[in-house]
C-alpha cells in the first residue's frame, strides 16, 4: 500500500529536528516513533494517531476521526485521522501534537 509522502512530509516539517523521532515502514504506510515508541503514521492519505485508551473517546468526537481497526479488531488507544480534515497545518500539527505527547511520555524502547 502507497502512502501519502506529502503527508509525511508535512509531519516531518512538523516534528523538526528532534533527535528522538525516527521513521519505519510499518503497516504499508510510514510510522514516525520517539524513542522507539509509535506517535503518528501515515497510511494511504490517512493520518494514524497514538492517543493512548484514556483519550479515544474525546479524540474519537473530533471530526474525521475513527477508530483505528487495521487488523480487523478495534484498537483502543489509536485513532485514525481522516486525510479531509488535515488538509490545514494547524489541524496536522494538533493531531501529531497529540501522538507525539503521548508517545513522549512513555519509557525509551
Amino acid at each position: 500500500m502507497a502512502f501519502d509522502e506529502g503527508l509525511a512530509e508535512r509531519i516531518r516539517a512538523h516534528l523538526g529536528v528532534d533527535s528522538a523521532v525516527t521513521e519505519k515502514r510499518m503497516f504499508g504506510g510510514l510510522a514516525f516513533l520517539h524513542a522507539g515508541n509509535m506517535t503518528v503514521g501515515v497510511i494511504g492519505d490517512d493520518l494514524m494517531v497514538r492517543v493512548g485508551p484514556e483519550a479515544t473517546d474525546a479524540a474519537l468526537a473530533r471530526p474525521g476521526a475513527r477508530i483505528f481497526d487495521f487488523t480487523g479488531r478495534p484498537m483502543r488507544g489509536w485513532v485514525v485521522v481522516d486525510a479531509s480534515v488535515l488538509t490545514e497545518d494547524e489541524d496536522l500539527a494538533e493531531w501529531v501534537d497529540r501522538g507525539h505527547a503521548f508517545a513522549a511520555g512513555l519509557p525509551p524502547k
